[in-house]
């Protein structure tokens, strides 16, 4: 499919487009015809934004089946502070095979710098301690932020970071409200993955802090579809979503203690999964 044939076929919204689609349609409407990197090509925005209210529901893609057990999995990865590669192929979730290194893991990425982020003495910080101690002893600082792009060790990494920094901030009404900067995004396969696992992460988050999850805002620079994916994205954009589901979260002992049978998703009814190649 060309671009030109995807652009006629998504014109127009449907009445119940939520922000995944409609920012999914945005992209393939407005979307500049651009190369990069993987020599795929794709249409490509800049400077985007999703606002998402988790009472409202869990913003669990619905119209496409989204692959949650990978989610927490990873994100559970991330949380222990873990990169080996092993960890999550023992449990079946190999969404991380294409970029793992030749010592078996995915250098020092995203468990790395938020959880241990190097300094010149040789200590190490840990951010996500930090932004939970924050929370709950200094909400109204503006300081509440995780960043995983660490300049001196990009070199080090499988794969640069994506979702790149994330803030914090506690209203004054008891709810936790996070923002999300996402440098590079693929709007067809990673971009559910991230509206997931960061609406999960400001759950547990709040959860430990005595707080109520508020907002989810996801902020984009490079915004794109791939090339290869645009047939799978004109008969996603071709359903109608349907309702959020909910989830509950067991409560853990702390943030590090969450196992995934902790997790439980209610009401979701998604359309069938479409499948659709990893640009590597």
């Amino acid at each position: 499919m060309t671009p030109k044939e995807a652009k006629n076929y998504v014109s127009g919204t449907l009445e119940r487009d939520q922000p995944y689609e409609r920012l999914l349609r945005q992209v393939v409407l407005e979307g500049e015809l651009t190369h990069d990197r993987t020599g795929v090509g794709t249409l490509s925005t800049f400077g985007t934004r999703m606002e998402f209210n988790l009472q409202d529901g869990f913003p669990l893609v619905t119209t496409k089946k989204v692959f949650l057990r990978g989610i927490i999995a990873e994100l559970l990865w991330f949380i222990a502070g873990d990169n080996k590669v092993s960890t999550l192929q023992k449990q079946n979730v190999r969404i991380w095979d294409e970029w793992v290194l030749p010592d078996g893991t995915i250098g020092k990425g995203y468990p790395i710098q938020w959880r241990s982020w190097p300094k010149t003495d040789g200590t190490t910080v840990d951010q996500l301690s930090n932004a939970l101690d924050l929370i709950r002893h200094n909400p109204s600082s503006r300081r509440i932020i995780v960043s995983a792009w660490n300049a001196g060790e990009l070199d080090e990494m499988a794969l640069p970071p994506c979702h790149a920094l994330f803030q914090f901030h506690v209203r004054g009404d008891g709810f936790l409200d996070c923002q999300l900067y996402q440098r590079s995004a693929d709007m067809f396969l990673g971009v559910p993955f991230n509206i997931a696992s960061y609406s999960l992460l400001t759950m547990m988050m709040a959860q430990q802090a005595g707080l109520e999850p508020g907002r989810f805002i996801w902020v984009g620079g490079d915004t794109h579809v791939y090339l290869n994916h645009l047939e799978q994205v004109c008969e996603q954009l071709s359903r109608e979503p349907r309702p959020w589901p909910h989830m509950e979260i067991d409560k853990a002992d702390s943030l590090f203690d969450y196992k995934p049978d902790m997790f439980h998703l209610i009401d979701y009814d998604p359309w069938p999964s479409i499948k659709a190649p990893v640009a590597v």
